[in-house]
């Protein structure tokens, strides 16, 4: 009996196997054509899982000579990562050492920091691939120095052959004749939405089931496929940013029963990651300034969540979004910002003025010389002086903040004895 994945086993050697992602591998494909013409740079692969990003990274290896290493970061420790990159001082790293990274964005600051020398003088090249929006959880030092590559789900037209292929095998290696139509092929294909690994795996336990029925003539049907898919957990994109739009409203409308509900279905389908990021998002934009202390909650939460992984993510989950639900709410934060950004957009506010400006600071007033630790004068651009874009909201916080502000024009500005 194996213990090995089928999806390992059957996973494409050369680009040309690689299933739906023409616009990377195909023959007019950017990274083909870069890795074909010998070079090959840092890159970074984002996009959903089972669309080929470990395969291409090892495929790239293979083409290019040099010494593969992979490692998952949800796993791998910083001496790991060290390990690899003393082998760039031997022998065994003499052509060059490749090192692919598997959801890069399970590493911290530091563990990223430390590739930084060895990818400027390019004695690591580093792929590293992840599931989450890059900009948001890899360092820009990293980002700066690397190519960014979407990975596309994969369309159920692209996958079946990929099936087939699978099915061949299992026939192949177990001596069967299981069959399989082209139209169950392509319903697993679109129940998978894109993910080529989960489509095989799906394939090979209908496969079995099917297997079972003794019949002479054992063909696969979508009832085999429909007893290893649970459907209630999976949806489209759609969908998915229709529930974080769905919960961002009702926290925002401070109504924690909806609030829980679409907590409860996320959780279900498995949303650890993109959850964690709406709520932190929901704290500083709905939340805001009327309760400042709720995303530092919320983010000691999340990081909860993620440390302790699902099921029982849920419970800190649920804590953050249950207080931002009760909390008293506030945008003027991000309006602020927002009317600001149209400023910075029309081209407004290019030159700042020249006491806020090194290195003399030429008419530059110190506010801790004055009392209240305040004194007038000009911080905004000449062209956008007086212009007010933060205007305090009627929560107690800001109230208590706005009336504080006020004393300090009132009674500050006298130099200190």
């Amino acid at each position: 009996m194996r213990n090995e994945q089928l999806a390992d086993i059957l996973r494409p050697t050369t680009f040309d196997a690689i299933v739906g992602q023409a616009h990377l591998f195909g023959p007019r494909g950017v990274v083909r054509r870069m890795v074909e013409s010998g070079r090959v740079t840092n890159m970074i692969f984002f996009g959903p899982p089972g669309t080929g990003k470990t395969t291409a990274a090892a495929v790239i290896a293979k083409m290019s000579g040099m010494t593969f290493y992979r490692l998952n970061c949800t796993t791998a420790s910083l001496s790991q990562v060290k390990d690899v990159l003393s082998e760039t001082n031997n022998l065994f790293g003499s052509g060059g050492v490749l090192l692919y990274l598997d959801e890069i964005q399970y590493f911290n600051r530091k563990q990223q920091q430390s590739l930084l020398e060895y990818m400027e003088d390019g004695r690591v090249t580093l792929i590293a691939s992840t599931t989450e929006n890059p900009h948001f959880y890899i360092y820009n030092a990293i980002l700066s120095r690397a190519s960014l590559f979407e990975f596309k789900p994969v369309s159920a037209a692209d996958m079946t052959p990929a099936l087939r292929r699978a099915l061949d095998y299992l026939n192949g290696e177990r001596q069967t004749a299981v069959t399989a139509d082209d139209e169950v092929l392509a319903y697993v294909a679109g129940l998978v939405r894109g993910d080529v690994r989960r489509g095989i795996t799906l394939l090979e336990n209908a496969y079995f089931a099917a297997g079972q029925k003794g019949e002479e003539d054992t063909r696969i049907t979508a009832d085999e496929v429909d007893g290893f898919f649970v459907k209630s957990g999976n949806f489209n994109d759609d969908v998915h940013y229709d529930l974080l739009s769905c919960l961002q409203k009702s926290i925002r409308g401070s109504d924690p029963d909806a609030t829980a509900f679409y907590v409860a279905k996320l959780v279900a389908a498995g949303e650890l990651l993109s959850l964690c990021r709406r709520l932190q998002v929901i704290a500083s934009e709905d939340v805001g300034l009327a309760y400042p202390q709720a995303a530092a909650v919320v983010r000691a939460c999340c990081e909860s969540a993620v440390e302790l992984g699902l099921p029982e993510a849920q419970i800190p989950l649920a804590h953050a979004a249950l207080l931002l639900a009760t909390a008293p709410k506030s945008n003027t934060a991000y309006m602020a910002v927002a009317a600001a950004a149209e400023d910075v957009a029309a081209g407004k506010g290019a030159n700042v003025p020249v006491h806020l400006r090194s290195p003399l600071f030429k008419g530059y007033l110190y506010p801790h010389d004055y009392t209240c630790d305040y004194v007038p004068q000009q911080y905004l651009p000449d062209d956008l002086r007086g212009k007010i874009y933060y205007k305090p909201g009627d929560n107690k916080n800001e109230q208590a903040a706005a009336a504080w502000a006020a004393h300090v024009r009132e009674h500050g500005g006298k130099k200190k004895q």
